[in-house]
C-alpha cells in the first residue's frame, strides 16, 4: 500500500499540495482527476520521490520513503510527453528495464513481445523512435513501463497523443494488466469521461487539495460538494441559485421548483441546484418536469449528439441532446428540469440532497 499522510508541498510562496491524505492499494487502479494546475503532476512527483514534501509523510507498506531517491524505488513513470532512448530500437527501448534487472534473453524477448502485442508495436520493433509517429513513440514508453513490473506505475495523461480507437482499447486493457501484476496504478487525467471508463477509485483534485476519494462511480454519483461535482462534469455542470421557501425552491425569476421527498425536508434558506447537461431536457421527461424559458447562445452538432448552450436568468447552461438538433442561435426555447435529477448544495457548497439516492446521476 502507498500512503500519503497530510502531505503539503510548497514551492517558494506557492502551495502546490494542501494537506493530502490517500491510501492506495496494490492491484488497484487509482485515477487523479482534475483540471490543469489542480496538483495531479505535483502529487505524482511526490509519490515517485522526484520531490520531497514540505511536511507530511509518504509510506510504502507502512515504511516512510521520504528521502529515498527515485533511483532506489521500483517506480515506472509515463508522461504525456513521451521519453525514449533515441539511439535504441523500439525493442531495446522496451527491454531496457529488463536488462538492467538482469533477466535472461528468453524472458526479455517474451516480455517485450507480450507488451508489443498489447500496444500494437510488433511491426516497429526494429525501428528507432525517430522513425515513429508521436503515438507510436508514446506506446513505446508505455510498453517499457509495462515490462518493468514496478511496484508503483504513474501515468500522467499517457493516452492524450493516441488515436481514438487505440485509446479506447488501452483504457480497457491497462487496468487488467496492472491488476494482475499487483502493481499500484495511478493514472492522471483531466477528462471525467476517461475516469468513468477506467473505473477503479478516483481522487478529485482542485487547487492542490483532494476533495473526494472513493470508487469512481460513487464519487461521480455522490459528490460531497459542489467543487467535486464541477470537477467530475464535462461539459460543465449547470447550476441555478434558489431560495428554499414553504412553496418549494424559488428561482430569481419566481419559478417554483417543487422539491422531491429528500429535498423537501431541507430547512428554508439559500441553495444551489445543480444538474448535468444530459439532465437539462429539450422535451419534458415526465409530468413533474419544470419548464423554463431560455435563449440559445450556441448550438453544436457533433454527429450523434447536440450540445445546446442556453442562457437563463444570467446563468449559462449546456443541454446534451441525442441526435441532430438544428436550433437557431438567439431563438427562445423551453428547457425542462426533472426535480428528481437535481443535486442540492447548501450556501457553503456542501451536498444537501443527491439524485443518486433515487437515480444514477
Amino acid at each position: 500500500m502507498l500512503e500519503l499522510r497530510d502531505v503539503i508541498k510548497e514551492v517558494g510562496q506557492e502551495t502546490h499540495i494542501r494537506g493530502v491524505s490517500l491510501a492506495l492499494e496494490r492491484g488497484g487502479l487509482n485515477v487523479l482527476l482534475g483540471p490543469t494546475r489542480s496538483g495531479k503532476t505535483s502529487l505524482m512527483r511526490l509519490m515517485a520521490g522526484l520531490d520531497r514534501p514540505t511536511s507530511g509523510d509518504v509510506l510504502m507498506d507502512g515504511k516512510s520513503i521520504v528521502g529515498v531517491p527515485v533511483q532506489k524505488r521500483n517506480v515506472a513513470m509515463v508522461y504525456q510527453q513521451f521519453i525514449n532512448y533515441p539511439t535504441l530500437t523500439v525493442f531495446e527501448n522496451i527491454a531496457s528495464p529488463l536488462r538492467v534487472a538482469g533477466h535472461d534473453r528468453k524472458t526479455i524477448r517474451s516480455e517485450v513481445e507480450k507488451a508489443a502485442a498489447l500496444l500494437q508495436l510488433e511491426p516497429y520493433l526494429d525501428r528507432t523512435p525517430l522513425e515513429l509517429s508521436g503515438g507510436q513513440q508514446q506506446r513505446t514508453a508505455l510498453a517499457r513501463a509495462l515490462v518493468k513490473n514496478a511496484e508503483l506505475v504513474l501515468l500522467d495523461e499517457p493516452l492524450a497523443n493516441l488515436d481514438y480507437k487505440l485509446r479506447e482499447e488501452l483504457r480497457a486493457e491497462l487496468p487488467k494488466v496492472f491488476a494482475e501484476s499487483g502493481t499500484i496504478f495511478v493514472y492522471a487525467t483531466t477528462e471525467p469521461t476517461e475516469a468513468l471508463l477506467l473505473g477503479g477509485n478516483t481522487a478529485t483534485l482542485a487547487e492542490g487539495k483532494v476533495t473526494q476519494f472513493g470508487p469512481t462511480i460513487e464519487v461521480f454519483n455522490r459528490p460531497d460538494d459542489l467543487v467535486t461535482a464541477r470537477t467530475f462534469s464535462d461539459p460543465p455542470l449547470n447550476t441555478l441559485p434558489v431560495s428554499k421557501k414553504p412553496e418549494g425552491f424559488v428561482t430569481t425569476d419566481g419559478t417554483v421548483i417543487a422539491p422531491d421527498r429528500e429535498a423537501a425536508g431541507l430547512p428554508q434558506g439559500e441553495y444551489v441546484l445543480a444538474f448535468r447537461p444530459h439532465h437539462l431536457f429539450l422535451e419534458a421527461p415526465g409530468p413533474a418536469a419544470v419548464a423554463l424559458r431560455a435563449s440559445v447562445a450556441i448550438s453544436e452538432i457533433t454527429g450523434s449528439e447536440s450540445f445546446i448552450h442556453v442562457d437563463h436568468a444570467g446563468e449559462r447552461w449546456v443541454a446534451l441532446a441525442h441526435g441532430v438538433r438544428g436550433i437557431e442561435v438567439d431563438s427562445e426555447i423551453t428547457v425542462f428540469l426533472d426535480p428528481e435529477r437535481l443535486f442540492v448544495f447548501d450556501r457553503n457548497g456542501d451536498i444537501a440532497a443527491s439524485p443518486a439516492l433515487r437515480h444514477a446521476a
